[in-house]
């Protein structure tokens, strides 16, 4: 429609508006398609000709170019200069029962995302998942929005959360990499219980923080028993990250680690570019003495001021050490192919699917020559915390720095907000509050004092609650097949209640609404799809047969007939909200807003169960309406699982 559009204002006025808005008016009855063309053309014809123009006759002579289009059943002028369309209602739907095509990509090239990049010292927390379920529905989106997509999880392997685990396990347990190996079980959970406890031994004696500098400096030197030591936990913690993230359905492609940013020269390479461009400054004098810090036109912190974000903008620490804004300049450099270099790499985790993650390694005797290509993208988006928004404003300076092309100013940050714990969530994880958090109705989780919900435990529990209630309903499935059952409900519970907030809100977790199956939730969504399938097996036991192409023996005018009227106004609406699937996902992929999809698939889940409530479609007497019924349902059902697909939730057979 926006190119009949375009057309027939070249045809009229010869002007070109290639990008006619068109919306979709709240409710049929004011049209299918509303087009407020007519106001942006009258402004530009007056410019030209110095005339000025009605848009209501503009829109007039637009509408009757484009009546009698193929698929418009009418176009009325409304107001002061809309285009109000009405489609050809059973042209439509019988397209719409088509399976659709594919979306054309629109950025081009490999879009690289990375997300999770959870620091591998202990194990991961909801605040992490939220960056997973965010960065993986994100990358869904795109590849359904037909883009070319690579994701990455970056690995903070060297740096300070590491460190202390290494100080808990050699100065507070006093333990040797041989006995570090011999722990068994949950590693990442002992490393949680670990990590808390070095918080506290530095609050006890702040002398002891330099152990904490020269584990550093022994993880960044590449050898000796402590890197070892670093080495090891790093990686076994990693190893469980991905077993968590594959319970929700997350997997990754390539796991850059920022050892190999040092020992491969990435950092060295990027540091000489910085120096080339003027971007980086030694400090002589000053709070930052000794330190290189990055110069930039557009720096929100004023020059030789002392502000909370003053050392976000250090790229090389008056110590020696590189800061993470420095290391993450150089990952983003490497991402779009700006340094000449790269990493080795070799298999680190397989998945069920036949894929696999692969790691980086600066060693070439670990290279796997099999590796696919990575990096070298054309844009990259970073799911991070929003805590972390200036130094990734210094990131993305110091990457325009050494490459100022369209590919550094699309790429972005994408900040979303933390999850936080009602006092009620709090307190069952056995915390004492204060009087203070009561009132304040939200306790923020710390990884240092031990505080915060576990993934794997979370899922534990949404496991354990959805299995009961399947067992319940549901006696006649085998254990194997309860068990599924159960695990498709819980992910998708908890991956909608993590998907349907804006990336920019604060989650406030409870127990009690994570684990809720009824109202604005994921199994709501996926009970959808079960009454969809099950008016299919219903209409098969009655011996009714369904035909991919159900409408095939009805003709365009019996539709266009059944689609009158406020019966036939209902009807159209659903099938028609169902068909704007590839419109919400370039809506979600525009504002890179998962929560816009999954908004979306919750009202047209909605609308569907209203459906099913009012329409016996089986007992519909009717084989014309009958059919019409059942090809509405074959296309929201098709809808709703494409949808749940693109938010990472299946639809099991039964609830």
């Amino acid at each position: 429609m926006r190119r009949r559009v375009a057309a027939a204002i070249k045809a009229l006025f010869d002007l070109d508006l290639a990008e006619a808005p068109i919306e979709v008016p709240p409710n049929t009855a004011l049209g299918d398609l509303a087009v407020p063309v007519a106001f942006e053309l009258a402004k530009q014809l007056k410019a030209r000709t110095g005339e000025k123009q009605n848009p209501r006759e503009l829109a007039s002579r637009l509408a009757d170019e484009i009546r009698g289009a193929d698929g418009v059943e009418r176009v009325d002028v409304a107001g002061p200069g809309y285009l109000n369309i009405y489609l050809d209602r059973a042209a439509y739907l019988l397209n719409a029962a088509r399976e659709p095509g594919r979306l054309s990509p629109r950025l081009g090239g490999k879009i690289i995302v990375e997300h999770t990049s959870v620091n591998p010292n202990k194990a991961a927390h909801i605040g992490h998942l939220r960056n997973a379920v965010l960065g993986d529905t994100i990358a869904r989106l795109l590849r359904c929005a037909g883009e070319q997509v690579e994701v990455q999880n970056y690995i903070d392997n060297t740096g300070v959360q590491v460190a202390d685990v290494v100080v808990g396990f050699k100065y507070i347990e006093d333990k040797t990499l041989d006995q570090v190996k011999e722990i068994e079980g949950r590693f990442d959970y002992y490393c949680w219980d670990l990590y808390a406890q070095v918080g506290a031994f530095y609050e006890q004696d702040k002398s002891r923080l330099q152990l904490r500098t020269q584990v550093l400096h022994d993880i960044e030197s590449a050898h000796g028993e402590v890197y070892a030591m670093a080495d090891y936990v790093s990686t076994r913690v990693l190893a469980r990250h991905l077993e968590t993230m594959l319970r929700v359905g997350v997997q990754y492609e390539v796991l850059p680690r920022e050892s190999d940013v040092l020992h491969m020269d990435l950092w060295k390479r990027t540091f000489e570019l910085l120096k080339q461009h003027g971007g980086v400054e030694f400090e002589t004098t000053g709070k930052l003495a000794g330190c290189w810090v990055m110069r930039a036109p557009d720096d929100p912190t004023e020059a030789g001021s002392e502000n909370e974000y003053e050392m976000d903008k250090v790229i090389v620490r008056s110590n020696g050490t590189v800061t993470y804004t420095g290391k993450d300049i150089a990952v983003h450099l490497w991402k779009l192919g700006q340094l000449g270099l790269d990493f080795y790499y070799n298999q680190f985790f397989p998945y069920p699917d036949g894929a696999a993650a692969w790691i980086s390694s600066s060693n070439p005797g670990d290279n796997d020559p099999r590796h696919p290509a990575f990096g070298n993208g054309a844009v990259y988006f970073n799911v991070i915390d929003i805590g972390q928004a200036y130094p990734q404003h210094y990131v993305k300076l110091g990457v325009m720095l050494v490459d100022q092309d369209q590919r550094a100013q699309q790429s972005a940050h994408l900040a979303y907000e933390k999850v936080v714990l009602t006092p009620a969530a709090a307190e069952q994880l056995g915390q004492r509050l204060s009087d203070e958090d009561r009132e304040r109705g939200l306790v923020s989780m710390s990884g240092r004092k031990g505080l915060g919900v576990k993934v794997d435990d979370l899922i534990d529990q949404l496991e354990v609650s959805a299995l009961a209630e399947v067992v319940k309903r549901h006696a006649e499935l085998s254990p194997t097949d309860q068990v599924e059952t159960a695990h498709k409900i819980a992910i998708g519970a908890l991956r909608y209640f993590l998907l349907k907030y804006t990336r920019t809100s604060i989650i406030s977790f409870d127990f009690k609404e994570a684990l809720a199956f009824d109202g604005e939730t994921g199994p709501y969504i996926q009970y959808g799809v079960v009454r969809a399938n099950s008016i299919f097996k219903k209409l098969a036991e009655a011996g009714i047969e369904t035909t991919p192409d159900a409408l095939s023996a009805v003709t365009p005018q019996q539709i266009n007939d059944m689609l009158k009227g406020e019966a036939g106004d209902d009807l159209w609406s659903l099938a028609y909200f169902a068909t704007r699937l590839p419109d919400v996902v370039r809506a979600a992929v525009t504002a890179l807003e998962p929560a816009i999809a999954a908004k979306w698939v919750f009202q047209l889940a909605q609308r569907f169960n209203s459906f099913y409530h009012t329409h016996r479609v089986v007992q519909e007497s009717d084989p014309a309406r009958r059919s019409l019924l059942v090809a509405i349902t074959a296309i929201v059902r098709r809808q709703l699982i494409a949808a749940l697909g693109v938010l990472g939730i299946e639809a099991p057979e039964q609830m």
